[in-house]
């Protein structure tokens, strides 16, 4: 029996004029995504995106799972393809759905009718096919309100169109359409989150880490290299860089107020992701600061850090608590690899009593004894860039 995958599409039929443009740039992160499970044919008609097997060797389910995580998509659904006769698709729903009607308890049919040839409406079309999976499956009742499962007959211009529930997608808008920014990656919670969260506004993200070896582990590099990867399944490849700290900090530690150290580290990574991100055509930086969270995450710190940049600053979970912040970790599937307990460049040189409402003007007097270009500089010079393929690139 031929199958099909069916996306249903979110806010992209909002497009207007704009839509094919959204259309394309979805299709084309399929087809980069799906290359690695099989060979498909990809298009779209009347806001649905049809994915359809090419020969045996695709992998429909793996197909299902990268799709479900492929943003811009908001449902899924496994369908079976069939001529559009009526006796064709009763038959269709009975023998493909086998499985999942044996397995419950109430059903109702729901039909859509696009191709307003076919002979028989929409209510009759629920009522026949309903009729006869009864008399197949007499186990089952009607239940119109709230049914275990929603049979769905789509009857479309070329083939009718056969499933079950649909399942939902990601949501949000393709990667890519939305410009490029440079996401703030540390190996904790809230970083992933963002970046995960950008992502679905149809950003593409290129990764910034900084590293204090020796202070920090080998292995705490490794765990900010799989917390990218894990986020590849929805973001697609992803650009890490990795910024060597360690001078930058110690320079800090010896001609700074303490409770200012975490600051003006936080004032020059703002500065070296800038320039990083201009180099590679980001037009903003994205953080996981979360308000309130730590010292450096209030307001008035946030003025301070944030006030070295001329670009754009974006902080999606800037008003979520913690809880809130772990339930999307777990849903992406990063949050057991950022509780590992190998700790990043932020945990150097904390100040046991941090400013928490500093003022511009400290910090600035804080840095007059800093090579604060020249240290940049060496810095970004010294940067290196790795590549992280997701599983389908």
């Amino acid at each position: 029996m031929k199958e099909m995958l069916l996306l249903k599409c979110g806010e992209l039929v909002l497009k207007g004029l704009n839509r094919s443009r959204f259309e394309e740039k979805l299709i084309s992160n399929l087809r980069r995504r799906l290359k690695a499970v099989g060979e498909f044919k990809i298009y779209s008609i009347q806001s649905t995106i049809y994915v359809e097997p090419m020969n045996e060797e695709a992998d429909m389910e793996r197909a299902l799972e990268i799709s479900l995580k492929v943003f811009g998509i908001v449902a899924v659904c496994r369908a079976a393809v069939c001529e559009k006769d009526y006796n064709t698709i009763s038959k269709t729903a009975k023998e493909y759905l086998k499985d999942t009607l044996i397995n419950a308890y109430t059903f109702k049919v729901d039909a859509r009718r696009s191709d307003k040839r076919f002979p028989m409406k929409s209510p009759e079309i629920c009522r026949e096919i309903g009729g006869d999976l009864l008399e197949e499956y007499p186990h089952l009742k009607v239940n119109v309100q709230n049914p275990e499962i929603i049979v769905m007959v789509e009857i479309r211009d070329e083939f009718a169109f056969v499933h079950a529930n649909k399942i939902p997608g990601a949501g949000g808008m393709p990667v890519g359409i939305n410009g490029h920014a440079a996401l703030l990656l540390s190996g904790g919670i809230d970083s992933p989150v963002a970046g995960y969260m950008i992502a679905k506004r149809g950003v593409e993200l290129s990764c910034i880490h900084f590293e204090s070896f020796p202070y920090t582990s080998e292995r705490a590099m490794e765990k900010v290299l799989s917390l990218a990867k894990i986020m590849t399944a929805y973001t697609g490849r992803l650009n890490v860089f990795i910024v060597p700290f360690t001078q930058i900090q110690e320079e800090i530690r010896k001609n700074c107020p303490e409770d200012l150290f975490t600051l003006v580290m936080r004032r020059f990574m703002m500065r070296i992701a800038e320039s990083l991100a201009v180099r590679e055509g980001c037009k903003c930086i994205v953080t996981g600061e979360s308000l309130g969270q730590v010292a450096s995450q209030t307001i008035e710190a946030m003025d301070v850090t944030g006030s070295v940049c001329s670009i754009p600053v974006f902080r999606p979970v800037i008003g979520m608590d913690k809880e809130e912040i772990v339930v999307i970790a777990r849903k992406i599937g990063t949050f057991e690899t950022s509780i590992l307990p190998y700790e990043d460049c932020c945990t150097v040189f904390s100040p046991k009593h941090p400013l928490t409402r500093p003022k511009r003007y400290q910090a600035e007097e804080a840095e007059r004894g800093l090579l604060i270009q020249e240290l940049i500089e060496t810095a970004i010079n010294k940067t290196k860039q790795v590549m992280i393929e997701g599983k389908e690139d």
